[in-house]
């Protein structure tokens, strides 16, 4: 069986409030690849500044000779929907995957993208939410 050759994509900066060193996130999407039987390359780290995707516009380059994508989390897409949207479209366009090791989730096909757009909705909506208080 020949192995799906997908780029790792990592974050050097903090993302949605959360933050992960380099060799950890690395570690995990090895971890994700060796379990799903895919074969991991060397991650792209995207660059330090705020709402930069530089690196991931490049890894999307690649879908032509690479069969997909491994981002340590999904929430290190684009916080703009527009945009994200714009991810997927690319993946899904050349017939690739984007997979998401923290959250054990992936896009390969249209309908999987529904999932993923509304656990966005819920992690966005959740700093607005009414905090409650011990009485």
């Amino acid at each position: 069986m020949k192995l799906k050759k997908v780029r790792g994509y990592i974050f050097s900066r903090s993302f949605m409030g959360e933050r992960a060193p380099q060799h950890v996130q690395n570690l995990v999407i090895r971890d994700y690849c060796k379990k799903n039987n895919l074969l991991y390359l060397l991650s792209s780290t995207e660059y330090a500044m705020k709402n930069c995707h530089l690196m991931l516009e490049q890894v999307l380059e690649e879908l032509k000779s690479i069969d997909g994508v491994v981002a340590y989390s999904l929430f290190q897409l684009p916080e703009d929907q527009k945009l994200r949207s714009k991810v997927y479209k690319k993946i899904l366009k050349f017939k690739k995957e984007i997979h998401f090791s923290v959250e054990g989730l992936k896009i390969a096909v249209p309908k999987d993208i529904e999932k993923i757009e509304n656990i966005w909705l819920v992690r966005q909506t959740l700093p607005n939410c009414l905090k409650t208080t011990n009485i």
